[in-house]
């Protein structure tokens, strides 16, 4: 790399990394806390790419991103934050971020993404526009795990197009909530945002209506998936001659449309007219790492003048982390709701977490069906399903080495587990040599307990 990179962020740590990769591919890099100091370098000139984290000492640095790109039309400003919600994805396309990487990021696609920034430094920025949604913090898409994160980013680049839109995911997950997203932070948030089920287009004046309500605003066409093939077909005629005020469309799905295409329960045309982008909205079991993140936030929500704020046990956390949760998030906001009005101490206990999901589906059934399949066909699901979630895009550069370390540490941690932590003896199961181990034990950072054998 070469060109010159200025990084604001208030951890000194992450400072200092930043500047030691940077200057050991050959970029020089001015680094500060301030984001005062950087403004001053931007408008002195200096610098061909910033990165920028959000929450600095001295102000926000996305409040600095249309500043910039008056004073510096065309300098790229890649944006970095530990605000784990979609606020911040959306909110760094609004102020037209080169891009947005959530903390803690992965170095090597820091690096990459650098690289691009200085290779197309000088291209025109469009015209910024203001929001005038608001926050809208009431949103429940929270996350930190990767999968959401890449969700997160691919609707802030497709909120502002036109593009028809497939969400599926399961019941509960969310789809609703980003499409009304995907709405409320686009060009057409001040149109109307109309949701129609397959009783509205029942008749054949029914499509003629719906038009008129949306008026040129957002369509959003709940659970595509149960419509009769008539209702279908009406759909992709409005579809083809939507009148004077197009809207834009957009379709949710409990089930993955391209299979029920496949099957023939969904007009291939159709299918083809609404998957402009496809965004698969994950299950909450295959996001655990969220689960406390979620409930701390429904928790905060249920807060009243007169209630004490409530937080989980560590025993409440790993109840929550192990159950299947059928119901997705909809399932844990109701149980945080619960426990808001139940729990008589500041922090919930195993036992109330216990019962508050006691009266809830046994998970059993779930993880006995998931047995039943072969490891290639579910890597192969979960694959195709993270893909799917990039719409258009490619994933991030460096899959092949995130997808072996995903599915390395929990093989290492279960032969771990079976051998009793004995390493010699897991060495021999892996068929690695015990020094390889030891290795990949400390890499991933994988804690090795004595225990009894699970065999």
């Amino acid at each position: 790399m070469d060109g010159t990179v200025l990084v604001a962020d208030d951890d000194r740590t992450i400072r200092t990394v930043l500047t030691q990769a940077l200057t050991r591919a050959g970029c020089k890099v001015h680094a500060t806390s301030s984001l005062t100091t950087l403004m001053r370098w931007v408008g002195e000139g200096k610098g061909d790419v910033v990165i920028s984290d959000v929450v600095m000492p001295d102000g926000n640095g996305l409040e600095m991103l249309p500043k910039i790109a008056k004073d510096r039309p065309g300098l790229p400003v890649i944006v970095i934050s530990a605000q784990n919600t979609i606020m911040t994805a959306i909110k760094a396309a609004e102020a037209e971020a080169y891009d947005y990487l959530p903390k803690p990021f992965d170095l090597p696609d820091l690096m990459k993404r650098t690289a691009r920034a200085l290779e197309r430094n000088g291209a025109p920025r469009r015209a910024v526009q203001t929001n005038d949604a608001g926050d809208r913090d009431d949103l429940p898409l929270v996350g930190r795990t990767p999968v959401m994160q890449s969700l997160y980013r691919v609707v802030a680049r497709v909120m502002n197009t036109d593009l028809p839109v497939l969400i599926w995911g399961e019941s509960g997950t969310g789809k609703s909530l980003i499409g009304k997203a995907i709405h409320d932070f686009s060009d057409r948030r001040n149109l109307p945002f109309v949701t129609v089920t397959s009783a509205d287009l029942q008749d054949i004046e029914g499509p003629a209506r719906v038009l008129a309500r949306v008026r040129g605003g957002t369509l959003l066409i709940d659970e595509i998936g149960d419509f009769s093939e008539e209702i279908q077909a009406r759909i992709a005629r409005m579809m083809d001659t939507p009148g004077d005020h197009a809207p834009r469309f957009l379709a949710t799905s409990q089930s993955d449309l391209a299979a029920a295409m496949k099957a023939g329960t969904l007009r291939r045309d159709l299918y083809y007219r609404l998957s402009g982008a496809t965004l698969h909205v994950p299950a909450l079991r295959d996001r655990v790492e969220d689960i406390s993140l979620l409930a701390a936030h429904f928790l905060e929500r249920s807060e009243s003048g007169n209630t004490v704020p409530r937080a989980l046990s560590e025993g409440a956390a790993k109840v929550f982390a192990n159950y299947q949760w059928p119901g997705n998030v909809r399932q844990l906001e109701h149980a945080m709701r619960q426990l808001a009005l139940t729990s008589r101490a500041p922090e919930i206990t195993q036992i109330e977490a216990e019962q508050v999901l006691g009266a809830q589906p046994d998970p059993e059934p779930l993880r006995a069906q998931a047995n039943t399949e072969k490891l290639g066909a579910s890597v192969e699901r979960h694959l195709r399903r993270y893909f799917d979630q990039h719409g258009s895009m490619l994933p991030p550069p460096g899959l092949y080495a995130r997808i072996l370390r995903e599915i390395e540490a929990p093989l290492i941690e279960i032969a771990l587990s079976a051998t009793a932590g004995n390493q010699a003896k897991c060495a021999d199961l892996l068929g690695i040599n015990r020094n390889t181990l030891r290795k990949k034990i400390t890499e991933l950072d994988i804690e090795v307990t004595r225990g009894r054998k699970m065999m």
